[in-house]
């Protein structure tokens, strides 16, 4: 008897683990957008703060970014790779999402990293409760 719960465990589990990326940007739901940036060496603190100044910019320019956040990291645990720098924007649907990444704006601010990113890390997903 103790094999049909396990067994509706799993199945649950298999059906989790098998949403893919395309399945999860046309569920409903708000959208998290993660991005993370590792600086190039040299990169000076006043360039720094440039992007975070202009990233920050994008939540007044770009009306479907409904909340906007961001740190650096302070994680004692030494897993960071580089990344000094996670930015954190809300969406309220995929649609929203899918409007703010072609966006004029959001090119332009991407497009001003060339000299300076060594690396960008960006993961979505839909908030679950």
């Amino acid at each position: 008897m103790k094999t049909l719960p396990l067994i509706a465990l799993a199945t649950l589990a298999a059906f989790a683990f098998s949403i893919s990326p395309a399945d999860a940007a046309d569920a409903k739901g708000r959208i998290r957008h993660v991005v993370c940036f590792k600086f190039k060496d040299g990169t000076t603190p006043e360039q720094i703060k440039k992007v975070e100044q202009d990233f920050a910019a994008l939540k007044g320019k770009i009306k479907q970014i409904a909340a906007y956040e961001w740190g650096t990291n302070v994680s004692p645990e030494k897993h960071d790779k580089g990344f000094t720098h996670c930015f954190f924007l809300t969406f309220n649907s995929a649609k929203d999402r899918d409007a703010y990444l072609p966006h004029p704006d959001h090119k332009a601010f991407a497009g001003s990293l060339g000299g300076i990113i060594a690396d960008v890390f960006v993961v979505d997903y839909v908030v679950q409760k």
